[in-house]
């Protein structure tokens, strides 16, 4: 398997649509080339768990190594685990669902379907990287697409939410590029400074030097996965930002922060992360809870997704500062449900604007009456979010509480009650945004004539409802992919306290 395809693929995709003639050819690129990743990501997933049945128990499969800038010592390396491969499938669902949802985009279809494809080239690159200076390039590779796709194609204050977006991940680049920096002069193999995360792990990082620069990487990711006080890009920019864009942006982009924050912060400096512990679990506490009783005061659908974001990607840095195996399992399991899950609530709520031209649940009502699957679909899309058993939020939520649970520590405990208690609210806000929307009478009677989802957008949503109805219900293959990745970042935590 060369996962280098995983590149070339909405490389290619992303040039062949700059040279494409006409809208009906840009759509039909653009879904082609999302396809043909999804494809061979299911190649991909196929071929890592038969491999691994066949008994390779390699930390990293199906790695290429290729000096890139020798006297700096950078190199293509690339590989994956069971993390990379769950967090590369998430990406090639919510690709082809954005595609599908944004089929009727005829305002600059070429540069806005070229932008989106070129994102999911990013996220690729980011999550089978294992060269620190890779993985940071391909970071990068995503951040100004963001900014043109928000700044061009957004609504309402766009101008600001897409300058704010792309200043605050910028300075969360900051922190990053230091804490790597760190790593690289801080580590030496063989005679020379390294960004090879494997060989890095395998060296002892002083405690002194872990200190320093763990704040700046756990952070630095922290600020793309809405880690507070840094959340406040996610209001704004995902309010803004077109369907397509939101369902990226809170689907896959916040998913970048917590892979790094697991992946780089964690596991090459576990000394930092069992230092800085009570700071993340605090920080992380105080992001579900405010961020549960923020989205009860909204009114807008995509404020309240917005919102609710910052509440429940707040459980994946809760379940990585635990520093269980299960609250880790659960913190991964929590991205995966999170994107798939936000993404679908996105998509929906685009459908409910194009033809009722506001997202106000006030202005909303009796929507069910007239179009039944965009109003089902909403419904499935809220039930995730709160947690009901059957859908994949509720698998999620629950490792990660019962992870956190095994903590001992009674601070710990009485912080895992308090995120517990979240849900309750969750519950409130979700279930009173689609009481209000969806249900009683018509509101306007120019809604008597909406018409319900086409075939695009019925495509997008049952291919997400399809993975979060498969983790909710047998959610054991996700636990088996990603069992053997979780296990080795902690073996390493528990090596240093002993």
């Amino acid at each position: 398997m060369n996962l280098s395809f995983l590149i070339l693929i909405p490389l290619l995709t992303a040039i062949a649509i700059l040279v494409a003639k006409g809208t009906k050819q840009v759509r039909t690129i653009a879904l082609a080339g999302s396809v043909l990743q999804l494809g061979a990501v299911l190649n991909l997933f196929w071929q890592y768990h038969v491999t691994r049945a066949n008994g390779n128990n390699a930390q990293m499969l199906f790695e290429d190594d290729y000096t890139w800038f020798s006297p700096l010592n950078i190199h293509y390396h690339i590989g994956v685990d069971g993390i990379s491969v769950a967090m590369i499938l998430l990406t090639s669902l919510v690709v082809v669902a954005g595609v599908l949802v944004s089929w009727a985009q005829d305002k600059l279809s070429k540069e806005f379907f070229f932008l989106l494809i070129f994102l999911s080239m990013g996220a690729y690159g980011f999550f089978i990287s294992l060269d620190l200076f890779t993985l940071f390039f391909f970071l990068e590779v995503a951040v100004i697409p963001k900014f043109l796709l928000i700044g061009i194609w957004g609504s309402g204050k766009k101008e600001y939410s897409a300058m704010k977006l792309a200043l605050m991940l910028m300075g969360g680049s900051g922190f990053i590029f230091i804490g790597l920096l760190g790593l690289y002069f801080n580590t030496n193999i063989n005679g020379a400074h390294s960004f090879d995360l494997l060989q890095i792990a395998k060296v002892p990082v002083p405690l002194a030097v872990q200190k320093i620069f763990f704040p700046f990487a756990f952070a630095g990711f922290g600020i793309f996965t809405a880690l507070f006080p840094f959340h406040t890009w996610v209001p704004d920019g995902h309010s803004s930002a077109p369907t397509a864009a939101s369902m990226f942006l809170a689907g896959i982009s916040m998913k970048l922060g917590g892979y790094g924050c697991l992946r780089v912060a964690t596991y090459l400096m576990p000394q930092a992360a069992h230092e800085y512990q009570w700071i993340i679990i605090l920080l992380s506490c105080i992001g579900i809870i405010y961020g549960a009783f923020a989205t009860m005061m909204q009114k807008d659908l995509k404020y309240i997704n917005a919102y609710s974001s910052v509440s429940h990607t707040g459980f994946v840095l809760f379940g990585i500062g635990m520093l269980t195996q299960t609250a880790i399992n659960g913190a991964v399991m929590q991205m995966v449900s999170h994107g798939l899950m936000t993404a679908l609530f996105f998509a929906v709520i685009g459908m409910i604007y194009s033809r009722t031209h506001t997202r106000m649940v006030d202005q909303l009502g009796g929507l069910l009456k007239v179009i039944p699957f965009i109003s089902t679909v909403f419904m499935i899309a809220g039930l995730t979010s709160l947690g009901l058993p059957g859908f994949s939020g509720f698998v999620a939520e629950m490792t990660v509480f019962m992870g956190s649970w095994q903590n001992p520590d009674g601070w710990y405990r009485i912080a895992t009650i308090l995120a517990c208690a979240s849900i309750v609210v969750t519950a409130v806000y979700i279930l009173r945004a689609a009481g209000k929307t969806l249900m009683g009478p018509i509101t306007d009677s120019h809604y008597n004539v909406l018409t319900d989802a086409n075939w695009s957008e019925k495509l997008a949503s049952g291919l997400l409802i399809i993975a979060i109805v498969a983790i909710g219900i047998a959610p054991f293959w996700l636990t088996d992919l990603i069992g053997p990745g979780t296990e080795a970042i902690m073996n390493k935590l528990m090596a240093v306290t002993h």
